[in-house]
């Protein structure tokens, strides 16, 4: 009798477990933009659950029962979805946008702890990223206003993270690592950033002490997720930069979702502004797309794809700058002949399968290609002469050259072209534990191969010619006692660089690693372990094949005491990182590979405090965060402009440490603002020789991004971003000897603002935009106090005076621009 009574129980179980449908979805807010931590509930029982960080949401339910499905949270008013039937095994898939609980100005809270809070993330609004001016507006011009990351250039969409260099951040759409140029020489080559601000729906940042699941570098990983439409919608935004614009939608009963963008950007209007008059034709185009489709419960299909084509045709005519002082203003005069033009064009797709075992298991294949063609090709003449300026005030010709005397000429040549295809396999997967309400364990692990193959094709001199004499390279070993002794030997160029090479780099990477949140007693904790292993090969013509292995332990521990007074969570996080040499680090200064550089090594020690508080009553949020990089195997560089050269040697010790302040919150009721202050010292050590300043020793920082409104007039809004870095070293000629020439470029100010006036959105109506979503008519001013930033310097040489002169290339000064946002 007890067996069958056993018996039935278990059947009925199953039985029940079997009437079961399943509810999921992600939960937008009014700009379809992610919630986390939205409570999901069944109406009158206990089954419930919450979204993640991207907004997504997974509930199993009875099924053939009549269901009331209710989100709720603190920032918006309850959703419910009442008179919900569904079929056994049936997946319902329901997407709700919830509104805030104020229809106008909404309200900014920061004393929640999320998931990336203990991990030491930074999240930023994608909705800020699209309206924040800047020469170069998207991800990367909100990054250059966070403590620890800098660029004294605007025209450059490329970001120094803690001292490191630009080839030190990793980035990552979709979890499907992405690449730059490798030719570019000067941020007006740039163009466009790999990231287009229109397609994505999350944003999260580290600048040290990351998790094994990102890759080997050295600095920061930069991690964009590109949205999943709900709902058909379309954008425009124009500028007299050029014109982005997009168009979304899904289908197939919500199997399949598509969202494009294409991008069309002309700088003309900010290099034409600089001391430089040119023939100028910047243009740079991109296509970006990404694509799912639902096979079914379980399986789903991506693809991420991007066509890039960047072209800068640029024939330079003259030049004027003054320098020096008051008492001895001097002016320099260059006549160019010649001109550069160059290619960009870069193909890339990316397919990704994602498939959930069960509520507990998911294992993700993704595959990618990479394709770029880069050309650079330039002979260009300058001739100098030196001269005075007129300074009388009271002068017509006020600022005119009074007198100029010919002092040389240089001429630049290069023919350079590059071909690379990289293409990838990786394997990801994710193991959720069973646990109570309390914990949060996950194991993540995954294993990738790479294929690199790059053909490369450099041609380089430089001729310079001062008073009628040629002058040879600064590092010959030859005695010249002219007129005594005749010299006999050939005319060389002062600068030459001539290589082909065929290079072939294999790698194989794996990473494991255990995260968990719970709790000790009441207070909260996080903590996450895990390690990394790179192995690579490079070979290819007339190099000796080379193998290496390095491998990657990291860890992360963040607790939040449970005290009732204070709202406070410290973090600390360690870890052995590597990168090995991606190509642009194999190749010296003469343009050869050296295939046995080592991976350059830094051990980050990271000590962080968020103070979560109420000032005048609304929210502010303080983190503080130490830092200490310990580097070894240094590959040693140069930096002009963007251009990085390194001496492939590994020849170099270093460190850096710092300190990093940002308080964000409600400075104005119902927008974000932020101010962000960083003090760093980063020095190397080469060959024992003593420490000296690294490119990238940005001593302090500090930035403000703002936000306003006009209270009568709401929809009048106000944009600032303002950055202050102190002068990096640099400037000196490329082949001085850092140890003997010391030199520092002047501090970086900019201010850009935009003033934006909103004809329509959620919260104006219109009736003349009735079919529209938001329109928006703006102005934008950059560098709003047309201050003079230098990024390199020109040296003029004088044989005649026995001297060289640093003539400072100048960046843009004040420039406007006006803007139309249009989307429906």
């Amino acid at each position: 009798m007890r067996t069958t009574l056993t018996l039935l129980l278990l059947l009925l179980c199953c039985y029940a477990n079997a009437q079961q449908a399943v509810i999921q979805g992600v939960i937008l807010d009014e700009n379809n933009e992610p919630i986390a931590d939205v409570n999901v509930s069944i109406a009158g029982t206990t089954t419930g659950t919450s979204s993640n960080s991207n907004g997504y949401y997974k509930l199993t339910v009875p099924a053939n029962q009549e269901l009331s499905v209710v989100f709720t949270s603190i920032l918006y008013k309850e959703t419910r979805l009442n008179k919900l039937v569904l079929k056994i095994d049936e997946i319902y898939e329901l997407n709700p946008v919830m509104s805030t609980t104020v229809n106008n100005i909404g309200e900014v809270v920061l004393n929640s702890t999320t998931r990336k809070d203990l991990e030491g993330i930074t999240t930023i609004s994608p909705t800020m990223i699209r309206k924040v001016a800047g020469a170069q507006p998207g991800v990367e011009n909100i990054l250059k206003s966070l403590p620890g990351v800098s660029n004294n250039n605007e025209l450059s969409t490329q970001y120094n993270v803690r001292g490191g260099n630009f080839d030190e951040n990793l980035v990552y759409i979709n979890e499907i690592e992405v690449y730059r140029p490798f030719l570019v020489r000067s941020g007006q080559q740039e163009g466009l950033s790999i990231i287009n601000s229109d397609l994505i729906r999350n944003v999260d940042f580290s600048a040290g002490g990351f998790q094994a699941q990102y890759g080997d570098k050295l600095s920061s990983v930069l991690d964009i997720d590109y949205r999943r439409p709900t709902s058909v919608a379309a954008g425009i935004d124009a500028s007299l930069l050029g014109v982005n614009a997009y168009v979304e939608g899904n289908g197939f009963k919500e199997k399949f979702t598509g969202i494009l963008g294409v991008r069309y950007r002309d700088n003309s209007l900010l290099v034409n502004s600089r001391q430089t008059e040119s023939f100028v034709q910047p243009r740079f185009f991109d296509a970006q797309t990404y694509l799912t489709y639902k096979v079914n419960k379980k399986f789903e299909l991506g693809f991420l794809g991007n066509i890039a084509i960047n072209s800068y045709d640029f024939q330079p005519l003259n030049r004027q700058t003054n320098f020096g002082t008051i008492q001895d203003p001097q002016v320099v005069v260059i006549d160019y002949d010649g001109r550069e033009e160059d290619q960009y064009e870069t193909y890339f797709g990316a397919l990704k399968a994602s498939y959930d075992v069960n509520d507990q298991l998911n294992l993700r294949f993704i595959t990618s290609i990479y394709h770029t063609q880069e050309q650079e090709h330039y002979s260009i003449l300058a001739r100098y002469g030196l001269g005075t300026p007129n300074t009388d005030i009271g002068s017509n010709d006020l600022g005119s050259v009074d007198f100029v005397t010919a002092i040389g000429s240089e001429l630049e040549n290069g023919r350079n072209d590059l071909d690379a295809l990289i293409f990838t396999a990786e394997h990801r997967g994710t193991y959720t534990l069973d646990s109570d309400k309390k914990e949060d364990d996950q194991i993540d692990w995954g294993i990738k191969y790479a294929k690199e193959d790059i053909r490369d094709r450099v041609r380089e001199f430089n001729v310079v010619d001062s008073a009628g004499f040629n002058v040879r390279p600064p590092f010959s070993d030859f005695a010249n006692d002219q007129p005594y002794t005749p010299f006999t030997g050939p005319l060389v160029p002062f600068e030459s660089v001539r290589a082909d090479n065929d290079v072939q780099v294999t790698r194989l990477q794996a990473f494991g690693q255990y995260s968990s949140r719970g709790y000790i007693g009441d207070h909260e904790i996080f903590w996450n372990a895990g390690a990394r292993m790179h192995l690579w090969n490079v070979n290819g013509a007339a190099i000796n094949s080379t193998t290496q292995t390095v491998f990657s332990p990291r860890a992360q521990f963040a607790i939040k005491p449970d005290w009732k007074e204070t709202d406070m969570l410290f973090r600390v996080a360690s870890g052995l990182y590597y990168q090995p040499p991606f190509y642009r680090e194999l190749r010296n200064q003469q343009g050869e590979v050296v295939p046995d550089v080592k991976a350059q090594q830094s051990i980050h020690f990271i000590v962080a405090n968020e103070w979560s508080f109420k000032w005048l009553d609304k929210p502010f949020k303080l983190t503080s965060e130490a830092y200490y990089k310990d580097m070894n195997d240094v590959n040693t560089y140069t930096l002009e402009n963007v251009r990085i050269r390194y001496n492939a040697t590994n020849d170099a010790v270093a460190y850096a440490y710092g300190f990093d302040f940002r308080m964000n919150g409600e400075f104005v009721k119902g927008t974000e603002s932020w101010i962000s202050m960083g003090i760093m010292q980063t020095q190397e050590n080469q060959n024992g020789r003593g420490f000296i300043a690294r490119p990238t020793d940005q001593r302090f920082k500090f930035a403000m991004l703002f936000q306003d409104y006009v209270p009568n007039i709401p929809n009048l809004k106000l944009y600032l971003n303002l950055v202050y870095n102190t002068g990096l070293p640099g400037g000196s000629p490329n082949y001085a000897d850092p140890y003997e020439f010391q030199f520092r470029l002047p501090d970086y100010r900019r201010v850009d603002i935009g003033v934006n006036l909103v004809l329509k959105d959620e919260n104006k109506k219109s009736k003349l935009f009735e079919k529209f979503s938001e329109v928006t008519i703006g102005g934008e001013i950059y560098n709003l106090f047309d201050n003079a930033n230098t990024i390199t310097n020109i040296w003029v040489r004088d044989i005649a005076a026995n001297q060289q002169i640093a003539i400072p290339n100048l960046l843009t000064p004040r420039v406007f621009n006006v803007r139309l946002v249009a989307r429906w």
